[in-house]
């Protein structure tokens, strides 16, 4: 909700914005609040006094940007389905890899989106669960496809963070 329009809009046509509001809304908003305003107060500063990024790690994940107490991006977009990879969701893909796998596999919107948050993200990859615990654990084990799922997941969270400290102009605390 405090995103600017230049960290929100798609370079889509604007009158889809106009029409559907098509735009990045993020979410797990009340969990990067909170821990933005906690790490705050362990600081011992003021919020709006500092350059934090909060990264909430789970089945489904998310980074956000939080500059002087609001948020500025953050990874997910006009769904849950966009940033690092999750526990089943696929995160960043290339539009046209859609259209490309539509053509190929005969799907049709509804399926494409079914395997796109149900079957893809660490379980996709991995072949193994959507448990990141039982991923490290075959990863471990000599698993590759799970240590792909590994890498893919951590260096996406790296990227992210990268990308919003330099958006922000270096960060205070990284949560």
């Amino acid at each position: 909700q405090t995103m600017p329009s230049h960290a929100y809009m798609y370079g889509v046509p604007y009158h889809y914005y106009e029409k559907y509001r098509v735009r990045r809304y993020g979410f797990h908003g009340t969990s990067h609040y909170y821990v933005s305003q906690r790490t705050a107060e362990l600081l011992g500063k003021p919020v709006d006094h500092l350059k934090i990024v909060t990264c909430h790690l789970g089945n489904g994940s998310s980074v956000t940007a939080v500059k002087n107490g609001h948020s500025i991006d953050t990874s997910m977009g006009f769904s849950p389905l966009p940033g690092v990879i999750m526990g089943t969701r696929c995160g960043d893909v290339d539009p046209t890899l859609l259209f490309y796998l539509a053509e190929q596999e005969g799907l049709d919107t509804k399926a494409l989106a079914h395997i796109l948050n149900k079957e893809s993200g660490i379980q996709g990859i991995s072949g193994v669960s959507s448990d990141l615990r039982d991923v490290e654990e075959a990863a471990s084990s000599g698993n590759s496809r799970a240590k792909l799922a590994e890498e893919m997941l951590y260096y996406g969270i790296r990227k992210y963070i990268g990308a919003y400290a330099a958006a922000m102009g270096g960060i205070d605390a990284l949560v």
